[in-house]
């Protein structure tokens, strides 16, 4: 089965990184809490942009990210990260062409 990769970008105010990072940590093991659902993850921070952070992620495949957002309202950590995201500047996901 083929996985599925996510690349979600979002602006968030200087003071609010760090926590930004570590409610993502703890959402991506929120998510893998039954099952291993996201295979990888990498966050990034924009070169030109210091309050610009990216999502990489690798799931399981794209049943596993569509089920997930689904439940995303219900994850401990969401409600606050969202509170300290500014502007999500891009969310997609991806399957492989080749």
């Amino acid at each position: 089965m083929t996985t599925c990769t996510e690349v979600a970008i979002f602006n968030v105010a200087k003071e609010n990184i760090a926590q930004v990072k570590t409610l993502s940590l703890s959402l991506f093991d929120e998510i893998n809490a039954d099952e291993i659902l996201i295979i990888s993850h990498n966050i990034f921070q924009q070169v030109d942009n210091d309050e610009q952070l990216c999502w990489l992620l690798t799931w399981r495949n794209k049943e596993a990210a569509q089920s997930t957002s689904k439940k995303w309202p219900h994850y401990p950590s969401t409600k606050t990260l969202e509170s300290l995201v500014g502007e999500k500047v891009y969310y997609g996901h991806f399957a492989e062409l080749l």
